[in-house]
């Protein structure tokens, strides 16, 4: 038998979402740099985390969705239509937002929607299995996707709406799965975290502990990890010797250094497969990034456990209709209405979703495009639960 949904910690998990969105909408609303190179305080905080944090947090609304257990062959057929339809409601609402600047946010939704797809096997597996595939990825998708790479249509990296999919469903498909800005298969790395951890008993001290210790270990192994090879064993001359050969440029070698890729590495030199900059793909990004996101859950399980649940509220409200939230962020920073500066047009958005958060989840419930979802996939799931008739 599953363990009961708990209010405070499906707050804590909520309030965990929030900052996530907090955190995306800071990357993409304020500067990267202090100077050419560095990187912001915003961006040195978030870059790369806060994603990272959106995607272990729906593996673990998987692994909610489906009872926080192993599925049953007999559920697989109904589980499995859910999931289907949550990833082609959530990929229309990204091809939806096409028309917006990949320069101002690149559009995490259909790369979303991949990793649902890929959740429907997963969720057949027991937890240790799914946590074997998570490592199995860590390991093996990084040094596979550069191998690949060079052999690989170019990625856009741009916003791609339905036409482009229609037309391109290939290159659209090999770019949300393999090398664009949010890789599916890597990402998938997320999704297993996301899943073991959604099945553990999240009511418990001992996890939230566990979780914080584990997260902390994660992050400072790989950056430390990653310093060493790149300093001590040679990485970074390496990759330096091999510069002049490479697609990039000395000041774009210099910034995907400091500030993180656009989801893949340069293929001259292996070398480039020890750096743990954001959105590199590599898996030192992977596991320090996957650790950050398990830290910061258990903080907040943590810090649920200690004060009163008025604190967490706003962060949890936020947290509770990202999908929504995230779309109006992206079109806003789209919009006409976006004539603020950076710093004022960041903090104006923090104080709408918190207090526009609050005043929804307390009148209307669930977020708009959250509910529809919700429905679409509820509906798939009830109708692909009947019997099958068999033919007199």
């Amino acid at each position: 038998m599953t363990e009961p949904a708990h209010p405070a910690r499906l707050s804590a998990v909520d309030a965990t979402r929030g900052i996530a969105l907090l955190g995306m909408m800071a990357v993409h609303s304020l500067p990267e740099e202090t100077t050419p190179g560095h990187p912001s305080v915003a961006f040195a905080i978030f870059g790369g985390r806060a994603a990272a944090t959106f995607a272990v947090l729906a593996g673990v609304g998987v692994a909610f969705m489906t009872g926080r257990e192993r599925v049953r062959p007999a559920d697989f057929r109904a589980t499995a239509a859910m999931l289907a339809v949550r990833a082609l409601a959530i990929g229309a609402i990204g091809l939806a937002l096409g028309y917006t600047d990949a320069e101002l946010a690149v559009v995490i939704l259909p790369y979303y929607a991949i990793l649902f797809l890929f959740a429907i096997p997963l969720v057949l597996l027991p937890t240790w299995a799914v946590a074997g595939v998570g490592l199995a990825v860590a390991a093996g998708v990084p040094p596979l996707t550069h191998l690949l790479q060079p052999h690989l249509p170019e990625p856009t990296l741009l916003n791609h709406g339905f036409l482009y999919a229609a037309t391109h469903p290939v290159n659209l498909l090999t770019e949300l799965t393999l090398n664009g800005e949010y890789p599916a298969l890597s990402w998938t790395v997320y999704l297993c975290a996301g899943i073991v951890i959604g099945r553990l008993s999240l009511r418990r001290l001992k996890t939230a502990v566990a979780l914080l210790g584990t997260g902390v270990a994660l992050a400072v192994g790989a950056a430390v990890g990653s310093s060493v090879l790149l300093n001590h064993y040679g990485g970074l001359t390496a990759i330096w010797s091999a510069q002049p050969g490479s697609v990039l440029t000395v000041p774009e070698t210099t910034e995907l250094l400091n500030l993180g890729g656009d989801g893949t590495t340069p293929t001259s030199t292996a070398w480039w497969l020890a750096v743990a900059a954001p959105h590199t793909g590599t898996a030192p990004d992977l596991v320090g990034t996957t650790g950050s996101a398990m830290a910061l859950l258990g903080l907040m399980l943590l810090l649920g456990r200690v004060v009163r649940p008025a604190v967490l509220a706003p962060l949890a409200a936020a947290g509770s209709m990202t999908l929504t939230f995230y779309t109006a962020h992206i079109m806003f920073l789209n919009s006409d209405y976006d004539v603020y500066s950076p710093d004022a047009g960041y903090w104006l958005q923090v104080a709408a979703v918190l207090v526009v958060g609050l005043a929804w989840r307390a009148t209307a419930g669930k977020g708009p495009l959250e509910a529809l979802v919700t429905a679409l996939a509820k509906r798939a799931k009830q109708r692909a639960a009947r019997p099958v008739l068999e033919p007199a």
